[in-house]
């Protein structure tokens, strides 16, 4: 059982943020195996594939982020390496440049990773640093950034939930159903583990809860200095985050981009190429590229390289648009 007290200052300045760095990092874990229930298999059978190519640019990262499961708790992953978020939406090259000037005297942890890998950034801090940083660039770019809009949308509804649960009845009923592993007592928070026993202050510093899509189903906590007291949670319905959507077409949006636009915004769930797109929508591969063209001119559809393939994928606005759109469907003929 982990204590933490909280006092006054404490639950007052209490605050969420989403980090991209600690999404990245927690969907290593799960790429190396960390997903024993398997709900974020459907992910890692279509990034894996490209992972493997790029296996020496990623070895940075994936020195440092254990192998297995192992500890829910601080050490589990070297906090160097994903320091809590300083702002409630950072972009990973805001946090990025905040690992590459990593103090060196920070450059430790108790996380089980390489010896060499360890020795590395105790020799060379400024340039095993940089390298980490670019590793984590490379695996983005590879494994989230076509996804990063699914996700975000997620953390962010949690978030608004969280903040309902405030309003309606304080920092109680918020942490009601946080999750499972905690619990809320009169003097602050206990977080279940099975064998860590500890207690810890936060001497008026706050805490940060960060809901995170790979996490699940535990919890992270991050309680020693220097960083921010953190708890990394599971969001609600994470178990259908990668659940395949309805693809109907709101009237809505197709009033306001056209029908096949709509169609194409609409199916972009999921990362998609031309031709597969075209083969799911029926319009000509042609046709579909024109309309890639221009919704991502509008800043509604980004395109990564995989590989041979070129993927598509709705951005954060082309998401808020389809969100917004609601669920009135107009017929595909």
């Amino acid at each position: 059982m982990i204590e933490i007290a909280l006092d006054v200052a404490d639950v007052a300045r209490t605050r969420f943020a989403i980090s991209p760095l600690w999404e990245a990092v927690a969907s290593v874990r799960v790429v190396k195996g960390a997903d024993d229930h398997g709900i974020h298999r459907v992910w890692t059978e279509r990034v894996r594939p490209r992972l493997a190519s790029a296996r020496t640019v990623l070895r940075p990262l994936f020195d440092l982020v254990p192998a297995t499961a192992g500890s829910p708790w601080v050490g589990a992953v070297p906090g160097f390496l994903c320091p809590p978020p300083t702002t409630p939406l950072p972009s990973l090259d805001m946090e990025l440049a905040t690992v590459r000037a990593t103090p060196p005297e920070l450059l430790r942890t108790t996380a089980e990773v390489p010896p060499a890998r360890m020795a590395a950034l105790r020799a060379d801090p400024a340039g095993e640093l940089r390298r980490l940083a670019d590793a984590v660039e490379a695996y983005w770019e590879l494994a989230l950034a076509a996804y990063w809009p699914r996700v975000v949308t997620m953390l962010e509804d949690d978030i608004r939930y969280r903040a309902g649960r405030l309003v309606e009845g304080g920092a109680q009923h918020l942490f009601a159903d946080l999750d499972p592993q905690v619990t809320w007592t009169e003097g602050g928070l206990r977080l279940a583990h099975r064998s860590v026993r500890r207690s810890r202050r936060l001497d008026g510093r706050g805490l940060l809860l960060v809901p995170s899509a790979f996490v699940w189903p535990r919890v992270f906590s991050v309680l020693d200095e220097p960083w921010q007291p953190s708890l990394r949670y599971p969001p609600r319905a994470v178990g259908t985050l990668w659940q395949a959507r309805r693809t109907r077409v709101p009237d809505a949006l197709a009033g306001v981009v056209g029908r096949s636009r709509a169609i194409l915004l609409t199916e972009l769930a999921a990362p998609a190429s031309t031709t597969a797109l075209a083969a799911r929508t029926g319009l000509t591969p042609g046709g579909v590229s024109r309309h890639l063209t221009a919704l991502r001119a509008a800043g509604l559809v980004s395109s990564h390289r995989s590989g041979r393939e070129v993927l598509y994928s709705r951005t954060r606005a082309g998401q808020v648009l389809v969100d917004a759109a609601g669920d009135g469907a107009v017929p595909r003929r």
